[in-house]
């Protein structure tokens, strides 16, 4: 008799379990919190060592090319190869790490929105997302400027003429932003 109650009062157990409350009309739907939440404050906050609030948040790839590139910058400008470079590298440096503790803080948000069920913020219509073609300038001022430290480093040619003429680089980039608007038109 007590192994009949045990099976009825687990199928009610069940059958409890399976009723879809239905929400009232104009009630609007309790917002549940997770316990899978990222704190945007702490990502931004462990961002300030570049790529460790990506990483905390879940973006390992991110977070470790975030690691790489101020920490290859500043080995670059430690070894003072580079010397006319280094305003140029400076500033970007500096660029680079507020724009991590930026990210960090928007891609835990996201997280976060993405747990509650509530979807990510609308992108515009014209929004594109970046491709894996990869871009043609930016490879070439990578090989260029590869090309440069290994003149210096293996054939002693001197980079002190880049101190005086870096500026000629954001000239050249402004040139050809203004031809490809005006190739778009």
């Amino acid at each position: 008799m007590n192994g009949a109650n045990n099976e009825q009062e687990q199928i009610y157990r069940q059958e409890e379990r399976q009723i879809d409350y239905q929400e009232a009309p104009g009630v609007p739907k309790a917002r549940v919190v997770s316990r899978h939440r990222k704190s945007a404050v702490l990502a931004t906050v462990l961002s300030m060592m570049p790529g460790l609030g990506q990483i905390y948040v879940g973006y390992y790839q991110h977070g470790f090319v975030f690691v790489l590139i101020p920490a290859s910058i500043i080995a670059l400008l430690a070894s003072g190869s580079v010397t006319g470079l280094a305003p140029l590298l400076g500033m970007f440096l500096a660029f680079f790490w507020i724009f991590n503790m930026i990210d960090a803080n928007r891609r835990a948000n996201h997280f976060n929105r993405a747990v509650e069920g509530l979807g990510s913020e609308d992108l515009p219509e014209d929004f594109q997302m970046p491709g894996t073609k990869g871009s043609i300038p930016a490879g070439m001022i990578l090989m260029a400027m590869g090309l440069l430290i290994i003149l210096d480093l293996n054939f002693g040619i001197s980079m002190e003429w880049i101190e005086n003429w870096w500026p000629l680089a954001l000239v050249a980039f402004g040139g050809y932003l203004v031809f490809k608007a005006r190739s778009s038109e």
